[in-house]
């Protein structure tokens, strides 16, 4: 009797917990939090929650919502911020909720992310819980399942200020390759020079050349003078080919009187076409006869040259055309020149832009300005020259907003660009550095759109890397930035947990700062080098007081003697 007593006792008891109003108390090893302690990347703080309702938990007739919450001091007091939240039912719930068993319990993901402000260096994660058993409310206690942020990735924005934009680069060549050229035609069936074709323009520009390259041997240079003739085809090849030698010794020895009066002793190239069908075959394609496909199917079809002046003849009203147009452009001499044009060297260049700025180029403004080494007062002064000279270029006004955003004066930075793309929106580094901007500014949209328009930008990867860095895509910044060595790439590595690679970037930092010895800081507490971290972290501080207080936030170091 008592046995029995004692059964139908305990079997109330169960009955009785089980029907009962209330949800116990969650515990944190119900639940892990991925990763913890959680991370920025791309200005969010998102995480991967993974929670269990235990055997017996989940009340038939019960709703939880589980939502987590961020909390955080501010100078106002403690602040809390709410993520997404996810719902679960107990058995007996009409509803589209993850079902939980009663008997068995149940295991569930959820995710969910919160925009990162620095005031949420030093956060908690909890879990709060909104219940209900059937129409009554019950409470659940909060649970913290993550202490602190690490924040590393927004460190971005400090690495920002010392990016390098891009350099629209002068095209300035001291010793550069030119050609000149001069066409002297004959009558058909003649080799005589007439005087009427001596005295074109073509010809003594030519003659003029020559004048003036012996002149000036310091700014020119001969590489070499041709002479080419041609006769047209039509007649017999021989009579062509006799011909076309003839033209070519009567235009030599004209040109070789011209360089005895101008005093060059230079050997003279050349040669002679019997019958010129190549330069017939570029004539008749850019000219406007009615029927020069036929013309031209005609010469790819028969390689004989006396067949191929056959069927032409034979399209009779093409011929006409061929005799009046075409043929006696083919009945000439060419002349060509070949020399080097040799341009100021840097100290000439140095020199003139001291003297008088105006005699100069654009081009050699533009290069002059790259020579001053740190002189950066003197490159400003020289592309402020070039914008004064050349107000049409928008190189200069670019270089300008580059030595603006060096020094940290991006507002100035950004008129500089303005104009420069007032006067051609599609220049690719004033669109790769107007990105570089407003990722400055932290308008990534604008940033993006900047930048797909900045293609084959001279010093493009580097700005893509410090995009890619912001964006949280932190192996292809690495792969953009590829032997750029500055904070940018240096932070990526860090992230992309390449750390040899950062140690080797950070070495090589050109103007290493506070930003450079905090990164090194990182890296060497990453790495178990404890004091070489609190040795980097303190030249930081003496550079920059104001990361004493950050650092003192940074989970990062935490282990760091301060």
């Amino acid at each position: 009797m008592k046995t029995t007593q004692m059964l139908l006792l305990s079997a109330a008891a169960v009955l009785l917990t089980s029907c009962s109003g209330k949800l116990g108390a969650l515990s944190a090893d119900n639940f892990k939090v991925t990763p913890n302690p959680l991370e920025t990347q791309a200005g969010e703080v998102s995480a991967t929650i993974n929670g269990m309702f235990p055997e017996k938990y989940m009340k038939k007739k019960a709703v939880v919502t589980v939502t987590p919450q961020l909390r955080f001091q501010t100078p106002q007091g403690l602040k809390s911020v709410n993520g997404e939240g996810a719902t679960f039912q107990g058995e007996k719930v009409l509803g589209n909720d993850q079902t939980i068993s009663y008997l068995v319990g149940g295991n569930y993901t959820m995710k969910t992310n919160f925009a990162y402000t620095p005031e949420m260096q030093q956060s908690d994660m909890y879990l709060i819980f909104d219940a209900k058993v059937g129409k009554k409310t019950v409470k659940v206690p909060e649970v913290k399942v993550a202490t602190g942020i690490i924040a590393t990735s927004e460190l971005y924005k400090r690495t920002l200020t010392s990016a390098n934009p891009a350099l629209a680069e002068d095209a300035f060549q001291r010793i550069s390759e030119q050609k000149q050229q001069a066409n002297i035609k004959f009558l058909i069936g003649q080799a005589q020079l007439r005087k009427s074709e001596l005295q074109n323009n073509s010809v003594q520009e030519f003659v003029r050349l020559i004048n003036k390259i012996v002149a000036d041997q310091e700014g020119m240079a001969l590489d070499n003078i041709e002479v080419s003739a041609y006769a047209s085809p039509d007649g017999g090849y021989a009579l062509n080919e006799k011909l076309a030698n003839k033209r070519q010794d009567v235009t030599n020895d004209y040109l070789k009187k011209e360089m005895k009066k101008a005093k060059m002793d230079a050997p003279v190239d050349t040669k002679y076409t019997a019958e010129d069908w190549e330069g017939f075959q570029e004539l008749v394609a850019a000219s406007d006869i009615q029927d020069k496909d036929v013309i031209l199917r005609v010469l790819s079809m028969y390689k004989d040259p006396e067949e191929r002046e056959q069927q032409i003849k034979n399209i009779s009203a093409a011929f006409r055309e061929l005799t009046d147009g075409i043929l006696p452009q083919l009945r000439r001499s060419r002349l060509t020149i070949n020399y080097l044009l040799i341009g100021r060297d840097d100290e000439q260049i140095l020199a003139q832009m001291k003297s008088d700025a105006t005699q100069l180029s654009i081009e050699e403004i533009l290069y002059g300005a790259t020579l001053y080494d740190d002189d950066l007062a003197s490159t400003e002064a020289a592309y402020k020259k070039a914008v004064e000279l050349y107000k049409n270029d928008p190189r200069a006004y670019n270089n300008l907003a580059r030595l603006a955003y060096a020094k940290g004066n991006y507002s100035e930075a950004k008129q500089w660009l303005d104009k420069a793309a007032a006067i051609d929106r599609n220049q690719a580094e004033t669109n790769a550095n107007l990105g570089l901007l407003a990722l400055q500014q932290g308008d990534m949209l604008s940033a993006e759109s900047y930048i797909a328009k900045a293609s084959n930008a001279n010093g493009l990867n580097e700005v893509l890397g410090n995009l890619h860095l912001a964006q949280g895509k932190y192996a292809q910044a690495e792969q953009d930035f590829g032997r750029v060595q500055s904070n940018s790439a240096a932070l990526a590595q860090i992230l992309n947990n390449n750390y040899q690679a950062a140690a080797s970037t950070l070495k090589n930092v050109k103007n290493a700062d506070a930003t450079t010895d905090y990164l090194r800081a990182i890296l060497n507490a990453r790495t178990g080098k404890t004091a070489d971290a609190a040795a980097a972290l303190k030249q930081a501080i003496a550079k920059d007081p104001s990361l004493a207080d950050y650092a003192a936030k940074d989970l990062e170091l935490t282990k760091v003697s301060k």
